[in-house]
């Protein structure tokens, strides 16, 4: 797929794509190339490439920056102090001014915006020549995209702008927000459509598949199964108590079946060694990868290109040419949740190596996979000085082009996680959970403990609550998931989750060059400075204040909220039980 990319441009602009940076309108429709959309749609394959931007272009701004930082940033995996992109989040101490935020989303909105357009030019410019087929899995493909930008949305800010024809808004653009169960509602009907339509296989590598569309379900049902109270949503179960401990049967039913269609069904994967998940070689569309964005290496090739690295890599002796990571650092809890976790559950304190090893580098780790010469390895912070707050990122740091043979300044060329098998072996272990806060279901110990074995630890006869939030902590740091696993739990537990983000010893320095050890200075106390105390309003990111001011009706009131009106939906697509049969 990566190969034939580039290919696409021309079908960009029938798609209705724009080139220039999402920050400056979400709703900009610029079109810079000639092609007719009355005559493109004319084949099979051009409509399957009219879909191929989605997977790059228009998700750049929301992985080179905002997949991290506020997936892992906010959740105090990552200590940035110097990065204003990053520690406002992590501080608590964001305003409607704050970098990122109109970033963010515009990043999203560019997706449903490009996702509506292409659904809208296959279903309206579509020739004779096109099958029925093709045109259906291409809109479902479409489809998905837009759902899983409206979960970030509803998940992020609490509401959103459902809308399904860009140009509509494009003259007015002055309208009411939707609430955060309608976003999902239309998020979770998205999916469901992916999922009913598209192929178990298919030919491209990388693209989505109906298994694909089944495992973001399983994480959208858990979402809706906090903020809606009994049964299927029908715009008045709104869960209003979020410490009720409770969440809804029925879309944890739905949750745990989503994921064991994608476990038994779809062919997928662990891979054995976890050190492959993120290796040069191995990283792109492997056996456990259920939705990746292509990005493709080399030079020039713009929004198709992995930006996101040159934020992590610490130095140009582990990233070609630009390498601005240096500053950007594990955190002192999640550091210390990797090398010395408090295991109630076994008893013990437990130094999970292996999959601190791959996503952390710290003090005397060799990586041989980031020298010319494996024999000579590199060495952190013996090859070359340490980080002098903290252990540095080392997931998606795949070294120079002289190693890998691929990469490029400002390009890794590698893809990103956006879901991947281990995640929803997880969830069908929350789903089992249910609103208990332990499992002994032997299908969900079988799930959880694969995962844990292929990390090299101890297998258990009991998942509690905290065993899973750890689990995932240890599992997905540094792939901009943290975060959202909390807000799931703040549905059903805000004052715990709330309390949780108080205490983890946020914007804290941890390294002690003269003993190279990692630890707190004695001088030390939580929060770090600069850090706000976390409260209910920060579970949610505010408005950017120049979206605010392009659409008024997105400014909060004296309490904070913003006004939000239904989303009218029409007759459900595709019956949720039939879904699953």
């Amino acid at each position: 797929m990566k190969s034939r990319l580039l290919y696409t441009l021309g079908a960009m602009a029938v798609a209705g794509l724009t080139l220039c940076s999402c920050a400056d309108d979400f709703l900009d429709q610029n079109n810079s190339h000639q092609l007719s959309q009355t005559t493109f749609f004319d084949s099979d394959e051009a409509v399957q490439k009219a879909v191929w931007p989605l997977y790059s272009y228009v998700w750049y701004d929301f992985n080179d920056k905002f997949y991290y930082g506020m997936g892992d940033g906010r959740a105090n995996n990552i200590t940035a102090q110097y990065s204003n992109y990053i520690y406002p989040y992590t501080n608590f101490t964001e305003t409607p001014l704050s970098q990122g935020l109109t970033e963010a989303w515009g990043a999203l909105y560019s997706v449903v915006a490009q996702s509506n357009n292409t659904i809208n030019n296959i279903s309206n410019y579509s020739s004779d020549n096109v099958s029925d087929e093709a045109k259906v899995e291409a809109v479902a493909e479409a489809r998905f995209m837009r759902g899983t930008a409206y979960w970030y949305i509803a998940s992020l800010w609490g509401c959103g702008i459902i809308y399904e024809n860009t140009a509509d808004l494009v003259n007015n653009y002055v309208v009411k927000a939707n609430p955060r169960t309608d976003v999902m509602e239309y998020a979770i009907r998205d999916l469901e459509y992916a999922a009913a339509h598209l192929p178990a296989s298919q030919k491209g590598a990388g693209r989505v598949t109906k298994y694909s569309a089944y495992g973001m379900l399983s994480r959208m049902y858990l979402s809706m199964a906090g903020i809606t109270t009994e049964g299927q949503y029908n715009g008045s179960n709104i869960q209003t108590n979020f410490n009720s401990g409770q969440r809804n049967p029925y879309y944890l039913d739905l949750a745990k079946k989503a994921a064991e269609k994608v476990i038994k069904e779809s062919g997928k994967s662990l891979l054995n060694n976890y050190a492959d998940l993120f290796g040069a070689s191995t990283i792109d569309n492997n056996d456990e990868a259920l939705f990746q964005l292509q990005f493709m290496p080399g030079s020039g090739v713009g929004g198709a290109g992995q930006s996101m690295t040159r934020f992590l890599a610490w130095s140009t002796m582990v990233a070609d040419q630009n390498a601005w990571g240096g500053a950007t650092y594990c955190s002192y809890d999640l550091f210390e949740e990797f090398s010395n976790y408090d295991d109630k559950t076994l008893g013990e304190k437990v130094d999970d190596k292996v999959r601190r090893h791959n996503s952390v580098a710290s003090y005397g780790e060799s990586y041989p996979e980031l020298s010319t010469d494996p024999s000579d390895p590199y060495v952190y912070g013996v090859t070359e000085s340490a980080g002098n707050q903290g252990a540095n990122v080392k997931k998606y740091v795949i070294g120079t082009k002289k190693v890998n043979g691929f990469s490029e300044p400002n390009n890794s060329g590698i893809n990103t996680y956006m879901l991947r098998l281990a995640e929803v072996y997880l969830n069908y272990v929350d789903a089992a959970m249910g609103s208990d806060d332990q499992t002994t279901d032997p299908t969900a110990l079988e799930y959880f403990n694969a995962v844990r074995k292929r990390a090299h630890m101890p297998v258990k006869n009991v998942v509690t609550y905290e065993d899973l939030r750890h689990e995932f902590r240890m599992e997905f740091a540094f792939e901009g998931l943290y975060w959202y696993q909390l807000i799931r739990r703040a549905y059903s537990h805000q004052q715990e989750v709330v309390n949780y983000l108080n205490n983890q010893n946020r914007n804290a320095s941890y390294y002690e060059a003269s003993t190279h050890s990692y630890k707190l200075s004695d001088s030390y106390t939580a929060p770090g400075p600069d850090v706000d105390l976390a409260t209910a309003a920060d579970l949610v990111l505010p408005m950017a204040d120049a979206d605010q001011t392009k659409n008024p009706n997105l400014k909060p009131d004296a309490n904070g909220n913003i006004a939000t009106v239904p989303y009218e939906f029409g007759e459900r697509e595709v019956d949720e039980q039939n879904l699953f049969k």
